[in-house]
């Protein structure tokens, strides 16, 4: 009893025992661009991981620094996990992220860019260009640029122009020769153009040669404003709130409500962010500020290119040499004997009956998305015994085959209902197309319940079989995107248990119609009784150690947020159950922390795959409980969303994501240790030759 009452001699809720999450996730962040620093990163995959490092921060920007600036013009005096208040935060995420983003510029313009030009891939400055290659950008610029740009003069018959959300734009200066008067303007850099162009390679020896387009502009400025002195220009990026307020208690139709709020995002909020190059004027830059309400905490100054998001597109650049091995997923053995994809087996085997013969665990990106979970959706809308499918649609892409097959379903005339979550942040307007789309088809279309989103990664196919009707399901960490699949590591479950198939139903009924369920069979749900069930499996490994049993928990989520299981957690460690948690993202549960958390690991690991999936394998004393679901452990999952959690009761499949959790562990390529002051440390191995990859491992063990 005395290791369970030292819990007393903590305040578990103690601002001093976390760290706050904003700054969790600018550390998340900087590993992200670690991989951009890190030479053993292929070049070009370098150069996307500084695109992927700054779009992350957009968002950052649109919706977390918003936030907090909304709450210090309302003056909330609301707390972080840490203890801050919001003008506290803002200044500690500026003070961290500052070094970051110079940092980030500065690798791209001393390392990549030389880096990239040894591999004859030329990022020239307009400066750098000859007299031909010059020419060819004037041509371009009238053909293409010219009749598109419109320059918007600031003067008093003029107001200061509407800057929209992550807009790139010139700052032009001119003066008029008759009146010698300083005059402003603003050009808007096109987005529906490439931001780099390319030119004409037959000077550069069969290579690539790029300049960007705001540098093209820039350098054509007199065909715009004839007549004038051109006296200087300066590259500026904004940032704007892009986060949607609903009412949804008092919105009618939230379709037609979320458009409403789409509409608003185009045209933005508040400015958030101002990027600028290092070299505008200052009274440039105090004109900007006033026009957009900025302080000076709100800009950014860099040394180089603006917006390096774009830099996403040298992916396409047709250099394999430069890029990750390519790769094939692997089709899971049992479906190998089935017939080509969209076809049923001729020996009259088919998804089903695999189904059948037990559970089916699959791990994306290894194993294919769409020879397994496509296939289970296509096959079943095309199948003449199939009854119904009922599925949840979270983010998908605009020619996603698996809304097409809910589609052809319905021709077909199976029941087929869908719920379309409207609110998935960033993907409303494509979740809006595809469910009017699904909607004009017939299909059964809600869009989720007031106050909640549907977050839960779900499907079910009701098929008639000789004397009965039987349900399969899929349970899943990830969503229904044939896209992100390849990118994103995830698991799922196939299965046809009855007892899951019974709380998937219920589910669906509580998802579509009006339910109180407060109990399932098997599934933990959110916000039912998931949080609950959690803190019990927490709390059962407590007692097995304070009963002389070894305790073990091994969770893998997105993100450790929700101050309850944090404390919950601590409360394990005290009493000597050893946790090892592997956290991609935002951690603000602080480990090794002596009597407190020191029992306690946490890991991240950022390579070539986004780490997407969710795990929670629970020792209980030798008879393992291990799940797999949607959810982490943040205070909107397990409050604010509908979350589903499904346990793993085949023990080939326990052992099969026990090696996999074993595999994450001893990685030390990608794996990034926290420390109890909130810094992570990379592991590194002696020899470089004999370093454990555990993505590189999994694609390896799939292919075998």
């Amino acid at each position: 009893m005395h290791a369970i009452n030292q819990a007393t001699e903590f305040n578990l809720n103690a601002p001093e025992f976390y760290f706050s999450r904003e700054l969790s996730w600018l550390e998340f962040n900087y590993r992200v661009l670690h991989e951009a620093l890190d030479a053993r990163t292929p070049l070009l995959e370098r150069l996307k991981f500084l695109a992927i490092f700054s779009s992350n921060l957009d968002e950052f920007f649109m919706v977390r620094v918003a936030a907090l600036k909304q709450q210090v013009e309302a003056k909330v005096r609301k707390l972080s996990a840490d203890g801050r208040v919001a003008t506290e935060q803002l200044d500690a995420i500026s003070e961290r992220l500052r070094p970051m983003v110079s940092l980030q510029h500065l690798h791209f313009e001393q390392e990549i860019r030389p880096a990239l030009s040894q591999q004859n891939i030329h990022i020239l400055e307009y400066v750098d260009l000859n007299q031909e290659q010059r020419l060819y950008l004037q041509r371009y610029f009238e053909e293409q640029l010219f009749p598109v740009l419109t320059p918007l003069a600031v003067d008093p018959g003029h107001p200061f122009p509407h800057i929209s959300n992550l807009s790139l734009n010139l700052a032009v200066v001119v003066k008029d020769p008759e009146t010698d008067e300083e005059l402003f303007a603003r050009v808007k850099v096109p987005k529906l153009l490439p931001r780099f162009v390319r030119l004409p390679d037959q000077d550069w020896g069969g290579g690539f040669v790029f300049v960007p387009l705001e540098q093209v502009i820039a350098h054509n400025l007199e065909s715009l404003f004839p007549g004038m002195n051109i006296q200087e220009y300066h590259p500026f990026r904004i940032t704007r709130n892009a986060d949607l307020e609903l009412e949804e208690d008092e919105a009618d139709d939230l379709l037609v409500a979320i458009e409403q709020e789409l509409r608003k995002r185009r045209f933005g909020g508040s400015v958030v962010r101002m990027e600028v190059q290092a070299t505008m004027p200052l009274p440039v830059l105090q004109m900007l500020k006033e026009e957009l309400s900025l302080a000076d905490k709100d800009v950014y100054e860099v040394d180089g290119t603006l917006g390096l998001g774009d830099l996403m597109s040298f992916m396409s650049l047709p250099l394999p040499d430069l890029k990750d091995a390519p790769f094939t997923p692997a089709i899971p053995p049992r479906f190998r004997r089935l017939a080509d994809p969209g076809t049923l087996a001729d020996e009259g085997e088919d998804i089903f009956s695999l189904i059948r013969q037990s559970d089916l665990l699959l791990h994306h990106p290894y194993d294919s998305f769409s020879a397994t979970v496509q296939r289970f959706i296509t096959d079943a809308a095309h199948d003449p015994a199939v009854l119904a499918i009922k599925m949840t649609l979270y983010r998908t892409t605009g020619d996603s085959p698996i809304p097409q097959a809910l589609i052809e379903a319905a021709e077909n005339g199976k029941q087929v209902a869908v719920l379309v979550e409207l609110k998935a942040r960033f993907d409303e307007e494509n979740n809006i197309h595809w469910a009017r789309r699904l909607e004009k088809a017939g299909v059964h279309v809600v869009y989720g319940l007031v106050g909640l989103k549907t977050h839960t990664k779900v499907a079910m196919v009701v098929r008639r079989e000789e004397d009965r009707i039987r349900r399969y399901v899929h349970i899943g960490t990830g969503n229904y995107n044939p896209k992100t699949a390849r990118i994103y590591t995830d698991i799922g479950l196939l299965s046809c248990r009855d007892d899951l198939a019974a709380d998937l139903t219920d589910l669906f009924n509580y998802l579509t119609g009006y339910s109180r369920q407060r109990s399932y069979r098997k599934l933990l749900v959110a916000p039912v009784n998931m949080r609950e069930r959690m803190i019990a499996l927490i709390r059962r490994e407590i007692e097995h150690t304070k009963n002389g049993r070894a305790g073990r928990i091994v969770a893998k989520m997105n993100a450790l947020v929700d101050p309850q299981i944090i404390a919950t957690l601590y409360e394990a460690s005290i009493a000597g159950v050893q946790i090892d948690l592997i956290i991609r993202g935002m951690c603000c549960l602080r480990p090794g922390l002596a009597g407190l958390s020191e029992n306690i690991r946490v890991v991240s690991i950022v390579g070539r795959f986004l780490e997407h999936s969710r795990i929670f394998y629970f020792h209980n004393a030798s008879k393992q409980e291990v799940y797999i679901g949607s959810a982490d452990w943040m205070p909107r999952n397990l409050n604010r969303r509908v979350e589903a959690i499904t346990p793993i009761e085949d023990p080939e499949l326990i052992k099969d994501l026990e090696e996999i959790l074993g595999i994450m562990l001893a990685d030390h390529r990608h794996a990034w240790d926290l420390q109890p002051d909130g810094s992570y440390v990379q592991r590194r191995s002696p020899e470089r030759s004999r370093e454990l990859n555990c993505q590189k491992v999994l694609l390896d063990m799939a292919n075998s």
